[in-house]
Parts: structure tokens; sequence; C-alpha cells
């Protein structure tokens, strides 16, 4: 497996090197055409001047066409040959030379046709062209002119080696800055990759130090934000666990005394044992709901809601308050209720009960004798919502923004005397939460407390 380090330098190298290619290629291939076009033009103007001279001659004979020649003085040009309408040869500066390429050139232009040809080899620029002789537009012979330009050829040669030059100085900086570069990214990565190891082994309190304004730095805030949520976590986890165990050992440990009193006294009347019997089944009572709690709750954590569907919430509140009636009996309280029709929600029915049985069930527990509770249920066409109210003690301002936290009890003593486990509240706010809704706290007037849970209306398409 290949590091970071040398994917990013084989990338930067594989780049260089086909931007110097391009650099070494492009305006050396830019220039040669430059100049084959200037060529092309010269030499087609001098062919022409040159032409038109020797069309006018008569007779055209070797002798006229040197006379020509020295009047019109075209030393620039290595080859002057030319030919009659036949092909044979009338006159050539240089014979002997290569004659393939003159010969093919001559044989296209006593068709009628021009020929041009250019390139630039062994550091000159060679170009010939073929141009027919015409009198009256009667075709009577060829001229073929060759130039041998090393001038421009030395240019090219000379533009070449700097760009080979200058490419070479570029590439080697480049890599330099590139090496360089990669060498201070990937120490902040390495620095990254530390935190993480850091964080793995346990240590959440740890925050890793952030520097510049990139992508790296962005990703290391993220980093210490899901740090700070995990710490969090821990710390909740870590305090669910603590008040979990205590709330499952204050019953095992009563149920643990009693049968340890039981088998301890052989002559416990009937009564005495009914009584023991009794508590403990109390006890057991008390961890059954606890433990139903947590495993409430640990569902909510999970997701795990199971299918939704349209719910009356009035039937659920009807339905919820039936084994309530005797507690608020026993305690003195009096149950008012005003629920509208229509209002449907969609949740499921056993987490709308818990909500309602747990917000009603607090509010007869923590009332005073002779106190109210009131369970209303209205709704528009965007949202429902119900509200309990009660007459009781109240919760203090200080303590509304806990009551949801699991295990919080804002008077722990009354909270036990009440056989409450702290869990309910816990159990509201994330069943509420799960289906889209939300819950707030406030104060009763003249006394008490007002909980209103809001959920929204289902759309066409969720109804469907």
């Amino acid at each position: 497996m290949h590091s970071i380090r040398f994917q990013f330098i084989a990338f930067i190298t594989a780049l260089l090197l086909v931007l110097l290619l391009l650099l070494n290629t492009y305006p050396l291939i830019s220039s040669r055409d430059a100049i084959f076009e200037e060529k092309r033009s010269s030499m087609t103007a001098s062919a022409s001047t040159l032409a038109s001279s020797l069309s006018g001659l008569e007779p055209l004979d070797g002798d006229s066409i040197a006379e020509a020649l020295r009047y019109l003085d075209l030393g620039g040009y290595s080859r002057v040959l030319v030919t009659d309408r036949a092909g044979e040869r009338l006159y050539d500066s240089a014979a002997g030379a290569e004659e393939s390429k003159a010969q093919e050139d001559l044989e296209t232009c006593l068709t009628g046709k021009t020929v041009f040809r250019s390139a630039f080899s062994n550091g000159a620029f060679v170009s010939s062209i073929a141009i027919p002789l015409s009198t009256q537009g009667e075709l009577n012979g060829a001229l073929y002119l060759t130039e041998h330009d090393e001038e421009r050829g030395e240019i090219i040669l000379s533009f070449q080696n700097r760009i080979r030059m200058a490419s070479l100085a570029i590439g080697i900086l480049a890599l330099l800055l590139a090496l360089l570069f990669a060498f201070l990214l990937l120490q902040r990565i390495r620095a990254l990759v530390r935190s993480m190891r850091v964080v793995a082994e346990g240590d959440y309190s740890y925050r890793h130090v952030n520097r510049g304004q990139d992508e790296i730095t962005e990703l290391g805030e993220e980093f210490n934000q899901l740090t700070e949520r995990l710490q969090t976590t821990e710390e909740q986890r870590r305090r669910f666990v603590s008040d979990a165990s205590h709330e499952l050992k204050t019953p095992l440990a009563s149920i643990r005394l009693l049968a340890d009193s039981i088998v301890e006294n052989e002559n416990v009347d009937a009564a005495t044992m009914r009584e023991f019997v009794t508590d403990i089944g109390n006890e057991a009572k008390r961890l059954q709901r606890t433990t139903d709690k947590l495993l409430t709750l640990s569902r909510l954590d999970d997701g795990s809601l199971g299918p939704t569907e349209r719910v009356d919430l009035k039937q659920v509140v009807e339905g919820t308050l039936t084994p309530l009636r005797p507690l608020a009996r026993e305690k003195q309280v009096t149950l008012e209720t005003e629920l509208k029709e229509g209002c449907v929600v969609l949740a499921t029915e056993d987490d709308l009960f818990h909500i309602v049985f747990n917000l009603v069930e607090n509010a007869v527990k923590y009332n005073v004798p002779g106190g109210s509770v009131r369970i209303a249920l209205d709704g528009d066409d965007r949202q429902v919502t119900l509200t309990v109210s009660d007459t009781g003690i109240g919760i203090p301002e200080a303590d509304r923004e806990n009551i949801f936290s699991r295990f919080y009890r804002v008077d722990k003593a009354r909270s036990r005397e009440a056989g409450g486990s702290g869990l309910g509240l816990s159990i509201v706010h994330d069943a509420v939460c799960a289906h889209g809704g939300s819950i707030a706290v406030g104060q009763n007037t003249p006394q008490g407390s007002v909980f209103t849970v809001t959920f929204p209306r289902p759309t066409l398409e969720e109804e469907t």
C-alpha cells in the first residue's frame, strides 16, 4: 500500500511532466509553423517574380535563364532549376543534388499545380517550391527553387535549449516545493491521527489543536466536536449506569433483607409473614417498573419505534385515565378533561400511552390533597397539542431544564416515597421527539406545573 506522500509526489511529478512536455513542444511547434508559413509566403513571391521574368524569355534556354538570374540576384537560394514543358532541364544551379523529391515536385508542377515543401532537419529549415511557367495561359515549363536556412534553424535550436533549461529549473523548483508542501501537509495529518489515537484509547477530554483555515482545520474542528459529544455521552453513560445500579440495588436490597428476616425467624406468625411477603411483592413490582422503563428507554435510543399508524389521541387519553382514576381517588385529586375530536397523530399507540400515563401519573402523585389535574387536547390543520396541568407542588425554575434527564429528581426524598424512579419524564421526552413532536414545561397558575406536548398533523402522503 502506497503512502499519501508517495501518491501526492507521484501525482505532482506526472502533472509536471505533462506540463513540461507541453512547454517543450507547443511553443516550438508554433514557432516552426510560423516560419513554415513565412517561408511559403516569401518563396511563393520570389518564385512568382522569377516565373514572370522567365516566361517572357524567347527563346527559353540555359543562357537566357542564367542572364535573367544574374539580373534578379537570387543568391539566397541554394538551387534554381528550370525545365521546359517536357521536363527537360534547361538550367540547374546545383546539378547532382537530391533528385527524388525535386523530380516528384516537378512532375506535379508540370500538371499546372504549385508544390511547396518545408521541413526542419539537422538544425536548418530546408524549403522548396515548384511553380509552373506559362506564357499567355499556356504551360511551357517549370521553376524549382530550394532554400537551406541555417540561421533560422540556429534561432529555433537556441530557443529550444533555453526552454529546456527553464523547464529543468521549473521542474526542480516545483518538486522541492511539492516535497515541502507534502511534508507540512502530512505533519498536520499525522497530528490529527495522533489525536484520534489518544481519543481511541479512552481520553475523551483530549482536544486537537487546530491551525490554519483550510479543510484539515475544518476536519480537526469536526473531530473536536465529535470528541466532545463522545465525552458527554460517556459521562451520561457512566451516570446512567451508576443511577440505574442504585435504583435496582435499592429494591433488591429490600427484598433480600425481608427474605433474610423470614429465614432467620422460625416463629414468624402468619400476619407478619403476609406483611413481609406483601413488602417483597411491592419491591418486586418496583423493580419490574424500573426494568420496564429502562427497556423502554433502550428501545427509544435504538430507534425501534415499530410501525406507526394514525392514532386518535382522544381515545388514547380516555383509555389511559381509566387505570389512573383509582390513584387519583387515593390521592384525593380530581381529574378534569377537555378533549377535542379529530386529534389524529402518526405514532404508535404504546408510545402515546406511555406519554399520557407518565405525565398524568406524575401530576397526580406530586399534587396536594383536594388538588386537580386538567388534561386538554386541541388541534388545528398543522398540529395537535396535549396539555397536562396540575395544582401540585410545582417545579422550581432552576430544575426545569434538567427534569427530562434520566434519573433526575427535583425532590429525591419525596420521589422515592411516591415510588418514582426518575425515568418517566425521560421516556416522555424521548418518545415525543421520536415521533417528531416537542415538549415544554411551565408554571401553572396559581401553583403547579403545566406540560405542553405538540405533535405535527399527518400529511396527506403519510395518511395514505
